[in-house]
């Protein structure tokens, strides 16, 4: 992905993403903290079919992590990050992202050509994060829609928790919200399409509208190569729960899960 979902915008960091989020953790946990780590894979995810949906779809995602410390990161799961602090513990600067939308096949019998379809876009904007150390940091980050007048944001705390044997995993928790067009966009329902599925209309307001708890791991193949597995589980409240498209057609919760194959250097 750079891929994300309104309840996973990544990790709103990362996250969706996110991701959609959100999804994977870097696969060279170990590796010294000055040196540049490259990983490339493939894999698949099973996510909800739409933002809201309570059906899923599976999606063939490729898995890219190139991370230079100093510089920045670009990830098929975080996105891109483009440090302007380089501080010891404050890490912030550039941020973006790809964020899902929903097609005909997606949005399904009941409400394909009745609701509108949304086409992916590419949001950007900025992040900053505090490291209390090498195991747990905290941040946010902000964007916008480069194609529109959605904005997004989310806050986030992650941990790294200790490996067992060679596995190498983290939990990470998220808020996320967006503005009222961007709520819209995703949970809004107009006259027409109100008539066409038999609900009323609905225009929600800006607000936050997920949170998601999300667990990583790498278990790892040989010196190079790994599975790369999440599991990522969101509660949608507020203005997107109340939404006709998710109470009357969907479902509040909304689960994640990725596998990839990753080779590391």
């Amino acid at each position: 992905m750079l891929v994300s979902s309104p309840c996973h915008i990544a990790r709103m960091r990362r996250t969706c993403f996110a991701l959609l989020s959100a999804l994977v953790l870097i696969p060279a946990a170990h590796a010294d903290d000055d040196t540049p780590t490259y990983a490339f894979g493939a894999g698949v995810q099973r996510m909800p079919g739409w933002p809201g949906s309570k059906h899923t779809r599976d999606q063939p995602v490729p898995y890219i992590d190139i991370e230079l410390p100093g510089v920045g990161e670009i990830s098929t799961t975080d996105g891109l990050t483009i440090d302007l602090i380089h501080g010891e513990y404050w890490h912030g600067g550039l941020y973006g992202n790809w964020l899902w939308g929903r097609t005909h096949n997606e949005l399904g019998p009941q409400l394909g050509g009745k609701v509108a379809s949304l086409s992916p876009r590419w949001q950007g904007g900025g992040y900053l994060e505090y490291a209390f150390d090498k195991k747990f940091s905290v941040g946010g980050h902000v964007a916008h829609d480069t194609n529109g007048a959605g904005a997004y944001a989310a806050l986030y705390a992650d941990w790294q928790l200790p490996d067992v044997w060679y596995i190498q995993h983290s939990l990470e928790f998220q808020v996320e919200g967006m503005n009222g067009a961007g709520m819209s966009r995703f949970f809004g329902v107009i006259p027409t399409e109100a008539q066409a599925i038999g609900t009323a209309p609905y225009q929600p307001g800006a607000g936050w509208h997920s949170a998601n708890l999300e667990y990583d791991a790498f278990v790892p193949t040989s010196q190079h190569t790994g599975f790369a597995v999440a599991v990522s589980y969101a509660r949608l409240y507020g203005n997107a729960a109340d939404s006709p498209l998710v109470r009357d057609f969907g479902s509040r919760r909304q689960v994640t899960t990725t596998l990839a194959f990753v080779f590391h250097f």
